[in-house]
């Protein structure tokens, strides 16, 4: 007990220090983080790229990666700006959703018997004195506005961390005298690249697949603003369990609000279903294949420890955090035992390696 008990101790008291750190310092550190992120997909994409038949091969890196940064950077400035013109024609539309889910509402306890007691009229009344849903708008327009100013700062640091690529081997090689040590190093920076840059890659290739299916889906039934919410859904879905049941139960009370029939909201529903159980059950394990290497029970435990200290960006995050630890940890002795906790199955070889 002697043994084990001060490292306990220690151990506890660090994780508090870290984590109060990571809370106060929240504006500086997650914009760095995101930026990193950022720069792998950049990275990772500009590879793509160069694995184009007949025309990757010949593109220059600098001209790739120009192109990825590029490309990336539109399609996020195209989604805010739809975002923020989406919001006020929706705050429009939202008295008449409002009447009409209520509509829906009052003829369902009618229809089951329960149209004296209680007063639905007066829970009508309620319901609607109680949200303030123009106020919720506002707030979402400000929020949209502070994410494309953060999104402006994160855009920057990926672009000065993809301007210390080619300097930052000759970095690492300098930390150490030990060959074996930067050789350690190296390779701890290659399992993490090719794991991390791997996973955000296809997870926002199939998160794009989720959102055009979707839009189709909504389209199809005629869902007011499909383009809006088919990019919240693939948005949510960074976000492990949480983002696929938001992904399903979003649009279904769009379709509440929209159809109102019952057949017609159930088929909806089950359509938008089936595409999150196509792309979440098979297509991505297939795809992705244990590139993570987490356990389920982690990256629940992950996602609710980073969303409580950085919010939304924290749980989108949490599984790439997650996952570099745990490759960290496992070229340590002292937390080794705890990357084998963490890892699906117990196994810490990565691609390439033994371990």
């Amino acid at each position: 007990m002697r043994d084990w008990f001060p490292q306990l101790v220690y151990g506890l008291a660090f994780a508090l220090m870290v984590g109060w750190i990571l809370q106060i310092g929240r504006p500086v550190i997650l914009p760095v983080v995101a930026g990193v992120v950022v720069a792998y997909v950049i990275l990772g994409l500009a590879e793509l790229l160069g694995r184009l038949p007949g025309l990757g091969a010949r593109i220059p890196a600098g001209l790739r990666y120009g192109l990825a940064a590029l490309l990336i950077g539109l399609v996020l400035v195209g989604i805010v700006w739809l975002i923020v013109t989406n919001v006020s024609q929706i705050a429009a539309t939202l008295p008449r959703y409002q009447e009409r889910v209520m509509t829906i509402f009052q003829a369902a306890a009618e229809r089951f018997g329960f149209d004296a007691e209680p007063d639905w009229q007066a829970v009508r009344d309620d319901i609607l004195g109680r949200i303030n849903l123009r106020r919720a708008v506002g707030v979402t327009v400000a929020t949209a506005s502070s994410i494309a100013a953060t999104f402006v700062v994160i855009v920057i640091y990926a672009g000065f961390i993809l301007s210390e690529k080619d300097s930052f081997g000759r970095k690492i090689a300098l930390l150490s005298a030990e060959p074996a040590r930067v050789a350690q190093i190296q390779e701890v920076i290659r399992d993490i690249n090719s794991s991390i840059g791997a996973y955000l890659v296809m997870k926002t290739l199939i998160n794009v697949v989720l959102g055009l299916g979707s839009y189709a889906i909504m389209w199809w039934y005629g869902i007011p603003f499909a383009g809006f919410w088919a990019i919240l859904i693939g948005l949510f879905n960074y976000i492990p369990y949480v983002g696929s049941f938001l992904g399903v139960v979003l649009p279904a009370f769009l379709a509440v609000a929209e159809m109102g029939a019952f057949w017609p909201v159930v088929s909806f529903v089950l359509a938008m279903t089936a595409i999150q159980l196509l792309l979440g059950n098979f297509i991505e394990p297939y795809v992705m294949g244990s590139s993570m290497n987490l356990s389920p029970l982690v990256i629940l435990i992950s996602l609710v420890a980073w969303a409580s200290l950085w919010g939304i960006a924290g749980a989108i995050l949490s599984v790439p955090i997650t996952a570099m630890l745990v490759i960290i940890f496992a070229e340590f002795p002292g937390t080794r035992p705890l990357a084998i906790l963490m890892s699906k199955d117990g196994t810490l070889a990565r691609p390439g390696r033994a371990r």
